[in-house]
């Protein structure tokens, strides 16, 4: 493969991961501002948060096993479809059913975050074919920053499409953002599909139960993944009440909702071009622990805020520290995880660090008419502050411990089954 074609495929990779997360963005615009709408009711939010990650988190195993078989390009294809259809029909229920409007967004998030495991998984199997040697780390920095860009433009489009369309047709636009990145993928290269053995339901559990194998005895994976359940479960927190305390706490217009989540966007644009200057001068380790410290430190100004103008700074310099921080997660679980069996391990991990989104949902849900949410947020900063000074230099040095003595051709691929 020529260096030409190599880099149309990624140019495709990425235009087809951004505007996925672009739908997503539009979807996660719409719905909370719907039901709130619909209900007035905080504990609603977080319950339908909390259902909205339920389902996804048991579908990120199974989701892991089919992107080891199909490696990645056609599963993404296929599943965006899949998102665009669930879409539609539930615009045509809105519509026809306006009394239905909850139930029907509420069973709407169930769904796509069944199909997002998938998608997830798709693109970690697909990262290492398209960016090897030191193209790694700029290539996961490009994933995580697409991010944050999508929640630019994402916000953006729904901001403008709402005055034309109203929030209900915002998710028939999503759908079609969501066909648009499937025919992105249709070129990029498709391994030959693996079929399984024949073994039906015993030889799936079977590579179900080596994944969490693999996970469990992968030491620095394993830190890894509970260190990051940790700050999901903060930051989700904040998220599952995001809609609630800027319309509702601070009385912020629907507009400054989706310009919060726009200026996260265009620092994350901006992060595009100074992450992979920093990662010339200072090593991915120390990437991560700029950013971890942001993070905390953002979260406990976003509990404290009596303004929307101090908690949207906040917000918005807590996402760049979660962008700082997942180039050094992204990029160091790859190096350590066997290429063959990548799908396998992140789908229990992906599983372990979702966790802490429905469980975030329920715990605004339930905790919602007993304390403020922004207390809440304070009291979890704190903990993770001092939970994350421990653990964090633990991953690192694991991670250290791990590649030292290793001395490969290619840094990002292990070359054995071996795990630590």
């Amino acid at each position: 493969m020529t260096a030409r074609v190599e880099s149309l495929h990624r140019g495709l990779f990425a235009t087809g991961v951004l505007l996925g997360l672009i739908a997503e963005q539009v979807v996660l615009f719409a719905v909370p501002l719907l039901i709130f709408q619909d209900t007035g009711d905080v504990s609603t939010l977080g319950f339908a948060f909390a259902l909205e990650w339920l389902p996804g988190l048991l579908a990120y195993p199974f989701a892991g096993l089919i992107a080891d078989r199909d490696g990645g390009a056609r599963l993404f294809s296929r599943v965006s479809v899949g998102r665009a259809a669930v879409l539609g029909l539930v615009v045509v229920v809105v519509v026809a059913q306006p009394g239905w409007t909850t139930a029907a967004l509420m069973t709407n998030g169930a769904l796509l975050s069944i199909l997002a495991a998938p998608v997830r998984m798709s693109v970690e199997k697909m990262v290492p074919q398209v960016a090897r040697g030191e193209k790694l780390a700029t290539t996961q920095s490009l994933v995580q920053n697409m991010e944050l860009l999508a929640m630019a433009l994402g916000p953006a489009l729904a901001a403008v499409a709402v005055l034309v369309l109203g929030k209900v047709w915002l998710l028939a636009l999503a759908a079609g953002v969501f066909l648009v990145a499937a025919a992105c993928w249709l070129p990029l290269p498709r391994q030959k599909w693996q079929p399984g053995n024949g073994g039906g339901a015993r030889e799936i559990l079977g590579e179900l139960g080596l994944g969490w194998t693999l996970l469990i005895r992968n030491r620095p994976v394993r830190l890894l993944a509970v260190l990051n359940f940790a700050i999901n479960l903060v930051f989700a927190t904040v998220l599952s009440a995001n809609a609630a305390l800027v319309t509702g706490v601070f009385g912020a217009s629907e507009s400054s909702y989706g310009m919060l989540n726009t200026f996260v966007g265009i620092v994350g644009l901006g992060n595009l071009l100074v992450i992979p200057l920093l990662l010339r001068k200072v090593d991915v380790h120390v990437l991560g622990v700029i950013g971890f410290t942001s993070l905390c430190a953002a979260l406990f100004v976003a509990g404290t805020a009596s303004s929307f103008a101090v908690y949207g700074t906040a917000f918005v310099a807590g996402m760049t520290g979660v962008a700082y921080y997942n180039v050094f997660n992204r990029t160091q679980r790859i190096k350590v995880i066997p290429q063959e069996h990548l799908g396998k391990v992140m789908g229990p991990f992906y599983l372990l660090n979702l966790l802490s989104y429905p469980m975030a949902g329920l715990l605004v849900g339930t905790a919602g008419e007993a304390i403020e949410p922004q207390d809440l947020v304070t009291v979890l900063a704190v903990v993770l502050s001092v939970f994350g000074a421990v653990l964090l230099p633990l991953v690192m040095r694991s991670f250290r411990q791990v590649l030292a003595p290793r001395d490969t051709g290619s840094p990002d691929v292990p070359q054995t089954t071996e795990v630590h």
